[in-house]
């Protein structure tokens, strides 16, 4: 049984494999009627922050794949609240075949995931976001066909999207410049594991986005207040001000760059509507790739082992 709770804990070469089968799942996307890999699978959807994106691409995944998904919203579940984290996950365990958290904290996914005996998958937590980057690496590798040597210019705050893309860039050979304001950048504990899990990649931290384009082959933006960070707003729309993805920043970058974005976007602050609707953005491509890249990784986490838990409880049952 495997988990999927960071990019760290994953190759180039095992990245590389679900980057093919994403794309596999995209070209037989108006042929996947027979493709029933989940048939019989349950998987629960815990959900602590709201969501557009990750919901709606996972459900429909497993749709399509033959199984059947529960939305649970974290409140009515408690975790750690009205029950314990461990109790969750061993109760859960004994229901479904898969859980995807997002949650406000990183420690509550790996605290689940100690005690479920079914895969968790991180939908988001406050440190990373897997899912979104490995359909961002996809978005990329349709357009250039070859990742390796490209570099990514994200230009923003160092959160837990630019974490996991870091981490994914790391590890298929890429470059990753952050460009961000002063104590915006990545933490120091993050700095040093990703050193001692990637420490031949070519990870750059500057306070100039205007430096950071100049080679880009793909500019990428976050809002600059993420959930949980609202009472810290004001103060970071007057810090990363200067930071606006715009036609200015763009006119600087070679002409082949892309303008990525992990959405909801806050048009007018950390980019204009108009580079978000512009030829050179892929945006909606990228959004559009999440459906994919979750039904390779499901497929993946399910072909490592023959049955879970709950399905051996079904098949017994099944039998008396």
């Amino acid at each position: 049984m495997r988990h999927f709770l960071t990019l760290l804990d994953w190759s180039g070469a095992e990245i590389r494999r679900l980057l093919a089968d994403a794309a596999k799942a995209k070209a037989k996307r108006k042929n996947a009627k027979g493709i029933k890999s989940l048939a019989n699978r349950v998987v629960a959807l815990i959900f602590e922050k709201p969501s557009l994106r990750t919901r709606v691409s996972f459900e429909t995944a497993i749709a399509q794949l033959g199984g059947t998904s529960l939305f649970l919203v974290g409140q009515e579940v408690g975790l750690g609240t009205r029950e314990t984290i461990p109790d969750c996950a061993r109760t859960l365990s004994e229901y479904v075949d898969a859980v995807v958290l997002r949650t406000f904290r990183h420690a509550t996914i790996e605290e689940f995931a100690a005690y479920a005996r079914c895969p968790v998958i991180n939908a988001l937590s406050d440190c990373y976001h897997p899912c979104q980057a490995l359909g961002d690496l996809l978005t990329m590798q349709e357009i250039f066909t070859t990742l390796q040597g490209r570099t990514v210019a994200f230009v923003g705050d160092g959160n837990n999207v630019a974490r996991s893309l870091a981490i994914g860039c790391g590890k298929l050979g890429m470059r990753f410049v952050l460009a961000c304001p002063q104590s915006y950048g990545f933490d120091q504990a993050f700095l040093e594991l990703y050193q001692s899990h990637i420490p031949d990649s070519e990870l750059i931290i500057c306070h100039d986005p205007r430096e950071a384009v100049t080679s880009a082959d793909v500019i990428y933006t976050d809002v600059w207040a993420s959930m949980g960070q609202e009472n810290e707003r004001e103060r970071r729309l007057k810090q990363f001000r200067s930071y606006q993805v715009n036609e200015e920043l763009l006119a600087l970058a070679p002409p082949h760059a892309r303008i990525m974005h992990c959405l909801p976007a806050h048009r007018g602050e950390e980019i204009t509507s108009e580079v978000l609707e512009s030829e050179r953005s892929v945006v909606f491509q990228q959004a559009g790739n999440r459906l994919y890249v979750q039904k390779a990784l499901l497929q993946w986490l399910f072909s490592d082992k023959k049955s879970s838990p709950a399905a051996k409880n079904r098949e017994r049952s099944a039998h008396r």
